[in-house]
């Protein structure tokens, strides 16, 4: 049993799939984009126990709608990206599912991002563009937030400091991503998996 919630993002094949149901990951995200349905559908007749999400970066609500009606996820991710508006969260919450908003600390400007949508968004999911941050010079910052909003933290996260920032920074859980498959059934997972081990009261 995992200590938090975990969302694993952008998951395109089976092999990362079923390894995070079966460690009990709450939130499988797959890509409304780029994923082709009948993949989707497969992968999904193989999961039990989790919540799937239908991640877009389409700013478009309607459109949104449309791709919701044919993946019918458990929730949907949409993306506050830079220089381009949101979907109109007005039209979402008429599909009545819960809604992550990925986000990116170095470009958004956060505090007025969180004050706007936190009536409609069920979890902020915190990414970082700027690869050269260190998590530890900007913890202080960001639990000031976290203690205010939902957040998922999804950068600067390691096996050896996961436990760490749940429980100094207070984050509603953490957003790992797939790994990309190497061929048919065999993804690169080594790091996906080390910080779901650490996670895990079971090791």
């Amino acid at each position: 049993m995992l200590k938090t919630i975990v969302k694993v993002s952008e998951v395109n094949n089976l092999s990362d799939a079923r390894y995070c149901a079966g460690m009990g990951v709450e939130y499988i995200g797959f890509s409304m984009d780029n994923v082709p349905f009948e993949k989707y559908k497969e992968m999904r007749g193989w999961l039990a126990g989790v919540q799937i999400v239908g991640e877009t970066s389409s700013n478009n609500a309607l459109h949104i709608q449309e791709m919701v009606s044919t993946f019918l996820p458990d929730a949907i991710q949409i993306s506050a990206n830079s220089g381009t508006d949101l979907p109109d969260l007005d039209v979402l919450k008429e599909l009545n599912l819960p809604i992550i908003l990925k986000t990116d600390f170095a470009e958004a400007n956060l505090p007025a991002l969180f004050q706007s949508t936190a009536g409609y968004v069920t979890y902020f999911l915190l990414e970082n563009s700027d690869e050269f941050t260190p998590i530890d010079d900007i913890t202080n910052q960001i639990e000031t937030w976290a203690a205010q909003y939902p957040i998922l933290l999804g950068f600067g996260i390691t096996e050896d400091n996961a436990n760490q920032l749940l429980e100094e920074v207070g984050f509603k859980g953490l957003a790992l991503k797939g790994g990309q498959e190497i061929r048919p059934g065999f993804a690169d997972m080594d790091e996906l998996i080390n910080i779901l081990e650490a996670l895990d009261d079971d090791f």
